[in-house]
């Protein structure tokens, strides 16, 4: 079978888990209009990532795909804030789980697209952009990944509303706590990236100390809390969405983030003993655990 007939079928498993996924944790929704909340995000995050795959494979660029995912959640959390606007007065639970993801967004997103303009491209997709199958199921992961993550805070949305809890606190401070780390470990390696001289060395001071990925230990983190804030709300097939970080963890750890940039740095440090030593006595996620 030709490799662009398997990346069409793995792109329709991909929207048909996600039909499968939106319908069973909608299927205690009792309100209509409520119900269809959810399959009208669905059909907002692939339809802004189709959008942005044909105008970029047009373009032969990826500079606008990370920007594009930071465009989709802030585009479907407003919209879902919106719809619940529309039949109910906001609550703390929504304003706050809305708050959080909007600002990882718009922090991640613009840092991102900084970082590619900066860098004049991403090596990620040096092959991939040149094959319209390749490219198009990268922006379907994309799609994927924004309704994964988004999950718990929209069953929440559509969910009827429940007072302040130690749900909330928790999952709000956890949150905090990993979106710190993240923005703490970016900001340290953009620091040393930028000094000339660290040039073609890699980082191991700072939390990179106690991590080789922590920006991405952060990231699951506070995914973990979001799922937290949301799991008062669910019942029955809702329960489903808490799968969202362990997705997320799957994707950073074994898809396109700690196991790709782990194979580069092999080839560029691999041979030396600073490297070698660095590796044996660094976490390669969670800190304090070799």
């Amino acid at each position: 079978m030709k490799e662009s007939i398997k990346r069409l079928i793995a792109i329709t498993t991909v929207l048909f888990l996600s039909l499968l996924l939106n319908k069973a944790t909608t299927l205690e929704q009792q309100a209509r209009v409520m119900t269809d909340l959810g399959l009208q995000i669905l059909v907002i995050i692939f339809a802004i990532q189709f959008v942005g795959f044909f105008i970029s494979f047009f373009l032969k660029t990826e500079h606008f795909y990370d920007l594009t995912g930071g465009i989709t959640y802030i585009t479907v959390v407003l919209f879902a804030l919106y719809q619940q606007h529309l039949n109910e007065v906001l609550n703390l639970r929504s304003i706050i789980l809305a708050s959080l993801i909007l600002i990882w967004a718009a922090r991640l997103s613009s840092f991102l697209f900084l970082r590619i303009k900066k860098a004049g491209k991403d090596r990620r997709f040096d092959q991939i952009k040149t094959s319209f199958t390749r490219f198009m199921l990268a922006w379907t992961l994309q799609g994927f990944w924004v309704f994964m993550c988004t999950l718990p805070a929209i069953t929440t949305f559509a969910s009827e509303s429940k007072p302040m809890d130690v749900f909330l606190i928790l999952g709000t401070l956890l949150w905090v706590f990993g979106f710190f780390i993240e923005v703490t470990a970016d900001r340290q390696k953009s620091a040393f990236n930028q000094d000339p001289k660290n040039n073609e060395k890699f980082i191991s001071t700072g939390l990179w100390a106690l991590s080789r990925h922590p920006n991405y230990f952060g990231e699951v983190l506070l995914w973990i809390g979001i799922s937290i804030i949301s799991f008062p709300i669910l019942e029955g097939y809702q329960y489903l969405v808490l799968i969202s970080p362990l997705f997320t963890y799957f994707l950073l750890t074994r898809v396109s983030g700690v196991n790709l940039l782990e194979d580069n740095a092999e080839k560029k440090w691999g041979a030396t003993e600073t490297y070698q030593k660095y590796k044996k006595n660094t976490p390669i996620f969670f800190p304090f655990k070799n």
